[in-house]
């Protein structure tokens, strides 16, 4: 959600920011701006996407400068517009700011500076920002930034230009990302790391409240007391390739083909001989013996694995599982014991509300161990201990290697607590281990699917509704096929336990409505087939996805999906890949943005 860059040294500025921008668009922005020093503070910003910014700033002639700020904004505050567009400058024309996040206590701010004669120009909260720093400043760029966090609630990462120092740049995080960029020509800043990594591979990873200071000959870091501090350099060691499209029309269809590697990566280097070993696990085997219950909290597609999380946990754990939405979880006032265990689950290890609830459950002195994509982020830092998906960068706004990815740690979580626990008998357990390991192949081999989903989004794509159900582990995967389906076709797409249907939803049902259902839990089929026929028999169209050996089903479905034969808890991995392959071509074949989906953002840092 909303991209930060900065830059300070001695390469034209202006390339550098528009650049970074381009690499952030992945993050979700309705408008974009940047300012530079060039004699003054030139500020240029534009509704729209960064072509629009691009064809204005060459309108108005390229500024010369080696120092500059730029922003892709997502409306939170105002309607998307050039006026409420970032960067923001004081009314003086003295302070250029950019800010991701909510100042919470703006409106408060802004009539306490309107009574000093301070008159606003956007909707924003950010404005607030840029005139509060005028207000305070003292010529101390550092101190007054320190004054202003102190007057100042909510999420942010900022980063502010001063006319009266055309050689530096002075940003700040709270709840927001920020890391900075060490070069051998200049400086940088930025909300992630593809902004950068074509000038550096070497980064300062903010933490909560610190200040950064830059200037191209280096970068002073302080904390809030204005003391300097120290960090250790972050290297970055994956390809920039990663971060490219590689030859494919869209990151999602790349991302997608990417997840047999990325399993690879995840698993194969956890999985012993004989067992599994997951990597600087500081829980020890008592903790694990004697947990009461499991609390998994997450957002989006990461609930869902979560969901799965939960079936498996308990099937093989006998563990009591409860799975949140991050964004309830801490306003429930959830109660929570010191025998409890908090699983976090974040793609990018900076969602807002996910980070305040592993603060809420770390509170209640519960431990903590997180599921994240992205090394060195904010979840990943906080929590007790942290297990790495190594899916390497994701850029489409629709989760697809992430949310594989952290299905198949969550295997290996509830398989490693099984073994501990002695839940599960040793025979069991090498059965569990042999699947795992061809887990990679075997999502290989599904993606070949590839062209007969093609085909189906193809006969489809006109539906403006469609249900998808399931029952069990096929009903959480129901969820993930259904949100993959509107967020980037806008379709409105709904998933519904199977077994609800006749509790109000087949009243939906009507002549040429499109279920998908899906069916891969052999113990639940025979009940799936009795509910496709109740859709069909009130004019549904049924694309059906089962397992080899479901042939009962071709009697009464339209079209059906084949998939290898699999344990039960693993077949959430391999029923979400046709919907991810169909949920591409539909929007596809709708001609939607399928990277950048309207109104979503890849890493949403506010609440």
């Amino acid at each position: 959600m909303c991209g930060i860059v900065g830059y300070i040294g001695n390469e034209e500025a202006v390339p550098v920011l528009m650049n970074g921008l381009a690499k952030l668009e992945y993050r979700g922005y309705d408008s974009a701006g940047i300012s530079v020093y060039n004699d003054g503070i030139c500020t240029i910003k534009s509704k729209g996407r960064l072509s629009m910014l691009s064809d204005k700033i060459h309108g108005e002639g390229v500024v010369s400068s080696h120092i500059g700020i730029g922003h892709t904004r997502w409306a939170t505050h105002g309607a998307p517009s050039d006026r409420n567009s970032h960067p923001h400058n004081s009314q003086s024309g003295k302070i250029s700011v950019v800010h991701n996040g909510i100042i919470e206590n703006y409106m408060d701010l802004k009539a306490f500076l309107e009574e000093k004669g301070y008159r606003f120009a956007s909707e924003t909260d950010t404005e607030v920002v840029a005139q509060l720093f005028d207000f305070y400043y003292d010529g101390d760029a550092v101190g007054t930034l320190r004054r202003v966090i102190g007057k100042i609630r909510g999420a942010y990462a900022l980063a502010i230009m001063c006319n009266d120092h055309p050689d530096s740049l002075v940003a700040v995080r709270k709840d927001s990302p920020l890391l900075v960029g060490l070069g051998h020509d200049g400086n940088y800043i930025a909300s992630d790391i593809p902004a950068l990594l074509e000038y550096t591979r070497d980064y300062y990873l903010l933490n909560e409240n610190e200040i950064v200071f830059l200037k191209k000959e280096g970068v002073t870091l302080y904390d809030l007391d204005g003391n300097q501090i120290h960090k250790d350099v972050f290297h970055v060691t994956w390809d920039i390739d990663a971060a490219e499209k590689g030859g494919y029309d869209y990151f999602m269809m790349k991302e997608i083909m990417e997840q047999p590697q990325a399993l690879k990566k995840t698993v194969f280097p956890r999985l012993t001989e004989r067992g599994i070993s997951l990597e600087a696990l500081s829980l020890t085997e008592e903790e694990i013996k004697n947990f009461n219950r499991i609390h998994i909290v997450a957002c989006g597609s990461a609930w869902h694995a979560g969901i799965v999380g939960r079936y498996v946990m308990e099937e093989i754990n006998r563990i009591p599982v409860e799975v949140d939405i991050a964004s309830e979880f801490r306003y429930r006032n959830p109660i929570l014991s010191k025998n409890d265990l908090c699983i976090i689950i974040s793609q990018s290890g900076e969602t807002a509300d996910t980070l305040a609830a592993l603060r809420e459950a770390k509170k209640q002195g519960v431990k903590v161990l997180s599921i994240v994509n992205v090394v060195g982020s904010s979840i990943a830092r906080e929590s007790d201990d942290v297990l790495y998906t190594w899916a390497g960068p994701e850029i489409a706004v629709a989760t697809t290697k992430g949310y594989t990815t952290q299905l198949s740690m969550l295997y290996l979580v509830a398989l490693y607590f099984a073994k501990v626990r002695g839940s599960v008998d040793e025979m069991r357990f090498q059965e569990y281990l042999r699947e795992l390991r061809l887990l990679p192949q075997k999502t290989e081999d599904i993606l070949k699917l590839d062209g007969k989903m093609a085909e189906l989004a193809k006969r489809y794509a006109h539906c403006e509704d469609v249900f998808i159900i399931g029952r069990g582990l096929d009903y959480a995967a129901a969820m993930e096929a259904s949100l993959k389906l509107k967020e980037i076709s806008y379709i409105h797409s709904e998933a519904y336990a199977a077994g609800e249907l006749k509790h109000g939803t087949i009243s939906l049902i009507e002549e040429g409505t499109l279920v998908i259902a899906i069916a891969t839990q052999e113990r639940l089929f025979e009940k799936l087939v009795s509910n496709v026929k109740e859709v069909k028999a009130r004019g549904a169209n049924v694309i059906a996805i089962t397992t080899k050996g479901g042939k009962d089903m071709e009697a009464v479905a339209d079209e059906v999906i084949y998939l290898p034969k699999v344990a039960d808890i693993f077949t959430s991995s391999f029923n979400v890949l046709p919907m991810q392959l169909f949920a591409y071509y539909t929007a596809v074949e709708r001609g939607c943005d399928v990277d950048k989906p309207r109104n979503l953002a890849k890493s949403v840092t506010v609440e």
